[in-house]
């Protein structure tokens, strides 16, 4: 199964962000969507799962939950807008990482690229596809592609949209 990956775009989509999309069975989207009109165009694309980030409004805030865990192909996933990284995992989300490692744990919020692994806990990866969007202070806008076999993440692939403009 293809996953698309893509967090802060904050009201922005763009051709490029869409074709990079469109062979993907899922798309997830970590939060700060900006509008629903990005969720609804992601969700025409293909079926999304998404979590609520800290400039959504109340209409995405009903449509997508704070955090999102699932189990997909034999991964165990978790999914907040504010949650760290390995050694910092923000206290909201610590406890449930610590207590139920899942395979893998997706945050944005920081407009940082990150991909890591968990040296504390086995099998545990995180990853942070960075901002998608043109507003932050990134300077190349990213989404990160990987595929989900038997439990096993393969394929993974960082997608650089460009310059941050605008």
């Amino acid at each position: 199964m293809k996953i698309g990956l893509i967090s802060d775009t904050h009201s922005y989509l763009d051709d490029q962000i869409l074709r990079h999309l469109q062979d993907c069975d899922e798309i997830w989207h970590a939060g700060d969507f900006g509008t629903i009109a990005v969720s609804d165009t992601l969700a025409a694309l293909a079926p999304l799962r998404g979590v609520y980030g800290n400039i959504d409004d109340q209409q995405i805030r009903s449509v997508h939950p704070k955090v999102q865990r699932f189990v997909l192909n034999g991964t165990h996933v978790l999914m907040t807008h504010i949650g760290g990284y390995p050694g910092k995992y923000h206290p909201d989300i610590r406890t449930e990482i610590k207590s139920n490692p899942p395979d893998l744990f997706i945050s944005g919020h920081s407009h940082i690229l990150k991909i890591m692994p968990d040296k504390s806990l086995p099998h545990l990866l995180h990853i942070n596809p960075g901002a998608a969007g043109r507003h932050g202070f990134h300077t190349v806008r990213t989404l990160v592609k990987f595929a989900l076999t038997r439990g096993k993440i393969t394929n993974l692939q960082v997608v650089e949209l460009g310059k941050r403009t605008g």
